[in-house]
């Protein structure tokens, strides 16, 4: 196929945006742990993520269920950007 016949993609110079964690004292103290999981935490409605990261805790954005929150948390340690 003609490759000057072929459309372009649309929005194909939009910067990549990632998530970077928030750096908390500790979780608040209005946000609920949830039974069974290591690092997720119920808050305002949501599934956030806490994982201790030297003396402080980094903070994930927020997720519709707990394994999603739960996930990130694993990726970040496995990542070795975190120390248990």
């Amino acid at each position: 196929m003609n490759e000057l016949l072929m459309k372009t993609l649309r929005q194909q110079n939009r910067p990549v945006i990632s998530y970077v964690p928030r750096v908390e004292p500790a979780p608040p103290e209005h946000a609920v742990k949830m039974e069974g999981f290591q690092d997720v935490w119920l808050l305002r409605g949501k599934y956030v993520a806490f994982v201790l990261m030297g003396e402080k805790f980094a903070r994930s954005q927020a997720f519709s269920v707990p394994e999603s929150a739960q996930r990130w948390a694993t990726q970040m340690r496995q990542e070795g950007e975190i120390d248990e």
